[in-house]
């Protein structure tokens, strides 16, 4: 039998050895990614990783440590079995987070943390969200990795293969020695500041970084600071320059262009939006041919914005920048806080100030991330959701086919009191891009399937559009399109790129005045409210950090955020930039540090007004 005063050391290089392994199961997952890396940078991520690896590892030899510390004081202390189930435990939960992770980065693009608290309370939806993973392959990972560790623990790291010293002074003195040297590795070696994720950003490729976390860490990480927003954490500068630098951004645009697009006659205004409408999939914003006709129909014969951008990347997000004109924060939602949102502005609130009827439709779960709660402190008179449309209708995650949506929402805006403000919001471009109508494109890959399902809302918008032609309200209404966010797909664009966030914008209606109108002023989904209410000539100073990208600017911008991260698109470039390494991910040739400091600025007095809410 092996020496017992080797057993603590070798127990923790087994998970160091268990992480180094599930690294190896992240790359070879995602292996489309790990073959853009050079073998350096394969190699970087094991050895960078090492550190958050061993930190953990302590984390998880803490409890056994102590329990061979007491059993040499207390000979009778069966430590061995408490260890070996406490293990056993452990392999089984890490392996089902390890498989969870694999395929939520997928979707994501970012390593398992908190986020999924966040859905808690619908989780049919978040199961939704990865309704096409692989369960079989994802399952057998999980069962192999934990018999494969459970049969290596068996063999050479159970306790009850460690014989006792003769002197057992030496034995505590060892184990004492052993359990407080965990500290060392646990808190990242002697330096002044705690271990952090930034330390295995080595690489200006995200996905390199990413792999070299290690995920329980990162997770463990996270849990330990969900739902704190006390502090803001993008320091950058004095907050009275922050402050000055975003102002100057704002008051650097013009009063509220006279260049007229819309009857402001109390239109009826119809808000669509569509899920995750990418312009990669758009012809008429340079995308591929053939997929949204209808979309590009409207495009052409109304006002077409072509440079704006998404503000983040998930659909909660993506509605309070286009309801509230609200910046989106980094790594959390102000949706998610109730007590937050009843501070915010609301295109809702503000049309029914002027006397407008207001309705929301979904064909999904308004509980979803929280949103009901949005929409009620926006003071919608009616909600439709899910549950108001027949089970028989519905695909088998999400809800209601967006052309179902689209018939009630004409059969209810017949009855609609005049002038209405109505949201509709489609669902059928999600995972699992599900469609009721024969594919338009051929394969199964999910590109083939996610294209299929932003063509066959597009074919949904058409029918709605020809139908609504023939109301009596369509003469006095302006129809507003746009979408929640972009999408990584076609082309599984990392988080950061820009591409990814570039999303449709356009007017069209009987309410408009102007056709085959072009804007190519650079905006953001926050600039959607000021825009459309300057169009009505109606109040919009309540919507401060949205602007009337019709004004003229000398300082036109998009800020939009990402996993812990954001882009800034100017004129002269753009830059992303990554807050945990704190250095830009990329920065095309005519950005200057002005304008560098200008994103940082934002990025800092945004979230600090975040807090303040």
């Amino acid at each position: 039998m092996k020496k017992r005063i080797t057993f603590q050391p070798l127990y923790f290089l087994f998970w160091v050895l268990y992480f180094l392994v599930a690294r190896a199961i992240f790359l070879v997952y995602h292996l489309d990614s790990t073959d853009e890396l050079t073998s350096s940078e394969v190699i970087s991520t094991f050895l960078y990783g090492l550190r958050l690896d061993a930190s953990f590892a302590a984390y998880i030899s803490a409890l056994p440590f102590l329990l061979v510390l007491l059993g040499s004081f207390w000979s009778k202390l069966r430590a061995a079995p408490v260890i070996r189930y406490y293990t056993i435990l452990l392999l089984v939960i890490l392996s089902l987070l390890l498989v969870a992770d694999l395929e939520l980065y997928s979707h994501w693009g970012f390593r398992l943390d908190a986020s999924p608290l966040q859905y808690l309370n619908s989780p049919a939806e978040m199961a939704a969200s990865a309704g096409g993973a692989p369960v079989f392959l994802l399952f057998l990972v999980a069962f192999t990795v934990s018999v494969l560790f459970l049969l290596l623990h068996r063999s050479f790291f159970d306790f009850k293969r460690f014989s006792r010293a003769t002197n057992k002074w030496q034995d505590c003195g060892l184990s004492l020695l052993f359990l407080a040297l965990l500290v060392l590795p646990l808190r990242g070696g002697w330096q002044q500041i705690p271990i952090n994720q930034s330390v295995v950003y080595f690489s200006d490729k995200p996905f390199a970084n990413h792999a070299g976390l290690n995920m329980p860490w990162n997770l463990m990480h996270a849990l330990l600071k969900y739902d704190q927003t006390s502090h803001n954490p993008y320091q950058y500068m004095a907050a009275e320059e922050a402050s000055e630098r975003v102002q100057a951004l704002y008051s650097a645009v013009a009063a509220d262009s006279i260049h007229s697009l819309v009857d402001a006659k109390r239109p009826n205004v119809l808000f669509i939006i569509l899920e995750s409408y990418t312009a990669k999939l758009i012809w008429s914003l340079g995308g591929e041919a053939g997929v949204t006709p209808t979309l590009d129909s409207l495009a052409k014969a109304g006002v077409n914005f072509t440079n704006l951008y998404a503000a983040g990347d998930r659909s909660e997000k993506g509605m309070v920048a286009l309801l509230s004109g609200y910046p989106v924060q980094t790594t959390t939602s102000i949706i998610k806080y109730p007590q937050k949102t009843e501070k915010l502005p609301q295109l809702s609130q503000m049309f029914e100030k002027q006397g407008y009827s207001t309705s929301f439709f979904y064909g999904g779960e308004l509980e979803f991330a929280n949103i009901k709660s949005y929409l009620r402190n926006g003071g919608y008179t009616r909600l439709v959701d899910k549950y108001d449309f027949d089970p028989s209708t519905y695909n088998s995650k999400w809800g209601a086919h967006d052309h179902v949506l689209f018939e009630r929402v004409l059969k209810d805006l017949k009855q609609e009191e005049k002038p209405f403000f109505s949201t509709v919001y489609t669902l059928s471009s999600h995972e699992p891009f599900e469609i009721p109508i024969p594919a338009r494109f051929p394969g199964t890959t999910d590109e083939d399937q996610f294209k299929n399902s932003v063509y066959y809302t597009d074919w949904a918008l058409g029918k709605f559009i020809k139908e609504a032609k023939k109301q009596p309200w369509w003469q006095n209404t302006l129809v507003v399109i746009t979408a929640d966010h972009g999408h990584q797909l076609p082309g599984h664009d990392p988080n950061h790129l820009p591409r990814r966030f570039r999303i449709p914008f356009i007017l069209t209606g009987g309410a408009l005045t102007k056709k085959e109108v072009i804007v190519d002023a650079i905006g953001s989904q926050t600039d959607i409210a000021a825009t459309l209410l300057a169009q009505l000539q109606l109040p919009h100073e309540q919507f401060k950090w949205s602007r009337n990208i019709m004004a003229p600017s000398t300082s036109p911008f998009a800020f939009y955020v990402f996993k812990d991260g954001f882009g800034y698109v100017t004129p002269q470039g753009i830059l992303t930039y990554d807050n945990v390494a704190q250095k830009p991910i990329s920065s095309d040739e005519g950005v200057t540090e002005e304008q560098i400091q200008n994103a940082k600025a934002y990025m800092q007095y945004s979230f600090e007004d975040f807090i303040q809410k």
